[in-house]
């Protein structure tokens, strides 16, 4: 743990050292202000809750997200200090969790830093604030698995344009994986199990039901399951770089 934490520490420290941190959290935070006022009409709505503010972040993390991740190996690859990273007295899964979850709490930073949206629909009315908690809950794990997968594409280059594009790509997939213009495609010729497991893929489908308030097993394993094996194939990456 002292490994990981030294890691988080001086990745963590390094977000802030240069204008990546502030560029990204004023862009993060003006695209909400767009999409919620403007795109999402919360005022013309007439009802006290976050959806439209909600709805748009699938959709925000699916750009934002892998432009945050596509530094995190591709640059220490480019450069050369992946190979010093790992003659450091760390193991590879320390490293890649360091790095990870470093990138995750300065992205949960420029979740937090939305709260006066949360303040300005509870000064207009009377919102579910058990459903907005779990609605934050539920895009503080989603953008976790957007970083996760974002991480793996990065230790796949040392172009950070290409981890980028790459990782928007895969990103995309996973997330309209559940919509009907997807499923419909796989309807004519694949069995019900096979379009209900791709359905399930989805990040939209997962978040939806928690942003709803429900926080169930199955999206919670979800999200959880795709941090993990994300992270994982990162390890196996980076672990077998010489020969990639």
């Amino acid at each position: 743990m002292n490994q990981i934490l030294s890691i988080f520490t001086r990745e963590f420290s390094g977000y802030f050292s240069t204008p990546i941190a502030y560029v990204f959290i004023v862009i993060f935070l003006f695209l909400n202000c767009i999409f919620t006022f403007f795109l999402g009409d919360i005022y013309a709505r007439g009802q006290a809750d976050l959806g439209p503010f909600f709805q748009w972040h699938p959709w925000l993390y699916l750009f934002l997200i892998p432009a945050l991740a596509m530094r995190l190996w591709a640059e220490e690859r480019r450069v050369g200090t992946v190979e010093l990273l790992m003659t450091l007295p760390v193991t590879v899964w320390q490293a890649v969790l360091g790095k990870y979850f470093a990138a995750w709490a300065f992205t949960g930073i420029a979740l937090t830093l939305t709260f006066p949206i949360w303040i300005t629909v509870n000064y207009l009315g009377d919102p579910d604030n058990g459903v907005v908690v779990a609605a934050y809950i539920g895009s503080f794990l989603m953008a976790g698995a957007y970083l996760a997968i974002g991480s793996c594409i990065s230790a796949l280059t040392k172009n950070q344009v290409i981890a980028f594009v790459v990782a928007v790509v895969v990103c995309f997939l996973f997330t309209i994986s559940g919509l009907p213009m997807v499923t419909h495609l796989f309807s004519a010729w694949a069995p019900q199990p096979i379009i209900d497991t791709i359905g399930s893929l989805s990040f939209l489908t997962n978040f939806q039901n928690i942003s709803r308030g429900v926080i169930d097993v199955p999206n919670l394993i979800y999200f959880a399951s795709m941090i993990v094996f994300w992270l994982f194939a990162n390890t196996l990456v980076i672990d077998n770089r010489d020969g990639a």
